[in-house]
């Protein structure tokens, strides 16, 4: 993203270069074409989401069996049902909830895969889904929450990251895109602004580990044993939180 709007990540800074520096510059490995891990990510809660209406009591219903393992809350959590910390972000409760959240993971997931990869996305998705439940634990331990909002917020911030190491600057598109989404949440009832909130310092994390945290660039430059590590912390650190919040209900 630049400030006059989006710029092809595999030219853009290339054809800034001088010719010189242009023939040594050894661009990253990238997905093309298809994004494979944003279509899969969309099919895999679409399928989940397929399950819980046919054991639920309608489109709009979903339930069952599934729907009952995987939600979140803090009493469950605490009685050893750890897996709800990512399982949840693949459950929706409603048709609307599900088509909004598979919108923006396409639109904004898309891009956001083409330049990181799709090992390197994957890792901010699933690291910012488990920030995004420990989040909304630490606002709504009671409330049963769903929904992959956590994780797209996640990816919201390491659009954030991408766009700063492009502009220089955290006033641009994605900021605002953040802000509107921000509003929305503490605006509309029954969205769990603290995994959203969650998400967005999981996703800010994660892909600033990813660039060795200012060292490197994110998509241009080896994460290497700092940056692996650096996720790896990040996961462990929304694991301990969901943990330190949730120790009183067991």
């Amino acid at each position: 993203m630049t400030p006059v709007g989006p710029r092809c990540p595999e030219h853009a800074y290339v054809q800034a270069a001088p010719r010189s520096v242009r023939m040594r510059m050894r661009m990253p490995t990238r997905s093309r074409g298809v994004p494979v891990v944003t279509y899969g990510l969309i099919g895999l809660n679409v399928l989940v989401y397929l399950i819980t209406v046919a054991q639920g009591t309608g489109i709009n219903n979903p339930g069952g069996k599934l729907f009952a393992q995987w939600w979140l809350d803090a009493p469950q959590v605490a009685h050893g049902g750890w897996w709800r910390l990512i399982t949840a972000a693949f459950l929706h409760g409603s048709i609307l909830h599900i088509g909004f959240n598979m919108f923006v993971l396409y639109v904004v997931g898309s891009g956001v895969e083409a330049y990181l990869g799709p090992f390197r996305y994957l890792a901010v998705y699933l690291v910012s889904g488990l920030a995004g439940s420990a989040g909304a634990l630490i606002a709504t331990p009671n409330g049963v929450t769903v929904g992959a909002s956590g994780a797209i917020f996640g990816i919201f911030g390491a659009l954030l990251i991408i766009e700063y190491q492009q502009t220089g600057s955290l006033a641009g598109q994605a900021m605002t895109l953040i802000a509107i989404n921000l509003v929305i949440s503490f605006s509309v009832p029954n969205i769990s602004y603290g995994g959203h909130i969650g998400g967005l310092i999981g996703g800010i994390l994660a892909t600033l580990a990813l660039s060795r945290f200012g060292r490197g660039h994110v998509a241009y430059g080896r994460p290497g044993l700092v940056g692996v590590t650096g996720v790896v912390v990040v996961a462990a650190a929304s694991v301990a939180v969901a943990y330190w919040r949730v120790r009183g209900y067991a």
